[in-house]
């Protein structure tokens, strides 16, 4: 029950409440949140089950001795995930920077600005998260406020919207 509650807490408020007010996070370009969802979400699993792993349960599944948590009166598996965790963290770092930086040499990473103003449908041409009706879930007008052109002549394309006048 405690891993389960602080599964679902604790990666949201990173994402939700953290990443908002931290100066260093600010800097992080994580549009789908895959550091709170993946990064924080693991290690706090690796550290719970560092603190809350119960030697019967342990044994069920590894034949390894003195595997117990912390609250069970050991700090060798505690010791174990963290260790994987350090590890895991140093690999994906050294791994991710060179095929960051072989991919930079042949098209780069990142949009200029300029483009970035312009948004992705102008560059791509096409739309995110696209639903069949042809409307997008990026659309947060709401009706009393605009009304929507004709259906576009593409599918996923986002419909104009003008605004209502007052």
């Amino acid at each position: 029950m405690v891993m389960g509650v602080l599964a679902g807490s604790v990666p949201w408020y990173t994402m939700m409440i953290l990443h908002k007010r931290s100066r260093l996070l600010k800097h992080v370009d994580d549009t789908l949140g895959v550091i709170h969802t993946h990064g924080v979400a693991g290690l706090l699993g690796g550290i719970l089950t560092g603190l809350l792993a119960d030697p019967t349960l342990c044994a069920l599944f590894l034949p390894v001795t003195n595997s117990r948590g912390a609250f069970y009166g050991g700090g060798t598996q505690l010791g174990k995930q963290l260790a994987g965790a350090l590890f895991i963290i140093g690999w994906n770092v050294a791994v991710t920077s060179i095929i960051c930086v072989a991919i930079n040499a042949v098209v780069p990473l990142r949009m200029t600005e300029d483009k970035l103003e312009v948004g992705d449908d102008a560059v791509h041409g096409e739309e995110v998260y696209c639903t069949r009706s042809g409307a997008t879930a990026s659309s947060t007008t709401s009706e009393s406020t605009a009304r929507a052109a004709p259906p576009p002549s593409r599918p996923c394309a986002r419909p104009r919207i003008e605004l209502a006048s007052c």
